[in-house]
């Protein structure tokens, strides 16, 4: 018998792939700086909020669409070829961008317990970033191990989350608590909180990126077939984590405020790692390295086993080479998982700069999938359903606003737009070269 997904399966992917790298580093890179604290909050609880309304789209396709591939073939079936097309196009760069960015984290990872004795090999510069043959190594050695465990089947690889995950929630529990007791509350009082106004601008900023920070969510579709209960109900899984999402999101950067204001905490290199260092020592640190392992490792697994998933779909319905389709003795479609592989070898070739460019547009690419998703669900539903849905159609359209509009505070960097078209139009002549011989 194969190993089908029980609830703390599904809770343990989707919170692990939510819950990856830039919770740990998003603090002192980016939230803090543009935020601060509260409107932070807000952006993120907007956010959550929203992606809840969105949900609502997908738990109407889990009621009506039991298939692998997900947003894809449930598109496929509904709105025809070339819709289909754009979902799984977009989709694939979405969740396998995700695969390197976690593995070179693990680079950070090792750069804060070793210093600079981690690099050497310097090969070159791309987009201002050195690229070490070390980082490169890392990086691929932890993409084969992942491999590897997603090759074996889903026993091993949902054993290993579920105990990477419980280890991350644990640890980052016990930091909080712990960074709350033995910091001084007047840096972050008179910092973040006195003389607060609120700031759209600020929220927006946060509110934007909220598909990158919860695509995690959306890998529960993919894996439908593998459920042991109706996937109907999975979606009290995916709204807990979402809720245990904005909840994780908030408590490291709250962690972060407890010790650096904006300016200090983007000065430093891993301001969290820092701010935990520094104040409840080697230990508290051990845990917080724990804590980004897991959800490093969870982010890893969750992402290769979604994105093998949505390929194999692909393959079945003859967008993609058919060898992608076929299954191992453990259900898993091998040539799938040794395609994210080679392409996320690839990526740390390139640097961790042109990685995070890629993955930026993440948030667009996935606001296009929540957008056919819910438009559909407007199609198959009628009263509160059909307006929820409606609503989740509209709310992915703001998002995609917001990162596409000159002029907006969100909008997507110029190297993340360029790719963007780059792979829009590799998308297009590659649907038109290819269609003819599709179903």
């Amino acid at each position: 018998m194969r190993k089908k997904l029980n609830r703390i399966d599904i809770l343990s992917l989707a919170l692990g792939s939510i819950i990856g790298w830039g919770s740990f580093t998003l603090p002192g890179s980016k939230f803090l700086h543009e935020s601060g604290i509260i409107s932070t909050a807000i952006g993120l609880i907007l956010g959550g909020l929203a992606i809840l309304i969105i949900q609502k789209g997908y738990h109407i396709m889990m009621e009506k669409h039991y298939e692998d591939g997900g947003e894809f073939s449930y598109t496929y079936n509904n709105m025809g070829k070339k819709n289909g097309f754009v979902v799984g196009w977009s989709l694939t760069l979405c969740y396998i961008s995700m695969v390197p960015l976690n593995a070179t984290a693990f680079v950070l990872v090792l750069k804060k317990l070793f210093g600079s004795r981690v690099d050497f090999g310097y090969l070159y510069e791309v987009a201002g970033h050195s690229v070490y043959l070390s980082e490169v190594i890392i990086a691929s050695l932890i993409i084969l191990v992942f491999t590897y465990i997603n090759k074996r089947g889903l026993k091993l690889s949902s054993r290993i989350q579920n105990i990477m995950i419980l280890l991350m929630v644990v640890n980052i529990m016990i930091v909080f608590i712990f960074m709350f007791i033995n910091t001084d509350h007047s840096l972050v009082k008179n910092t973040y909180i006195v003389n607060y106004k609120l700031n759209m601008v600020e929220i927006s900023k946060v509110f934007a990126i909220v598909p990158f920070l919860f695509v995690g969510f959306d890998v529960i579709p993919q894996i439908v077939t593998d459920l042991n209960f109706e996937p109907s109900k999975a979606t009290k899984m995916a709204v807990l984590a979402i809720f245990s999402g904005v909840l994780f999101y908030n408590l490291l950067n709250i962690t972060t405020g407890f010790v650096y204001t904006p300016e200090n905490a983007l000065l430093e290199e891993w301001a969290l790692g820092s701010a935990v260092m520094d104040n409840i020592g080697y230990t508290g640190f051990m845990l917080l390295i724990i804590s980004l392992v897991g959800a490093v490792a969870g982010g890893i697994n969750g992402f290769m086993l979604s994105s093998s998933k949505l390929i194999g779909s692909l393959a079945k319905y003859r967008l993609i080479p058919e060898k992608y389709s076929k299954e191992n003795d453990n259900g898993v479609f091998e040539n799938a998982v040794k395609f994210v592989a080679l392409v996320s070898l690839i990526a740390p070739w390139f640097g961790r700069e042109v990685i995070i460019y890629i993955v930026d547009m993440s948030s667009l690419l996935a606001a296009v999938a929540y957008f056919y998703v819910c438009y559909i669900g407007l199609n198959h539903s009628t009263g509160l359903d059909r307006y929820v849905s409606a609503m989740g159609a509209l709310i992915s359209m703001i998002f995609m606003a917001l990162l596409i509009i000159p002029g907006s505070p969100a909008r997507l960097s110029s190297p993340s737009i360029v790719l963007m078209i780059l792979w829009a139009v590799l998308g297009y002549f590659y649907y038109k070269r290819y269609s003819k011989t599709m179903k």
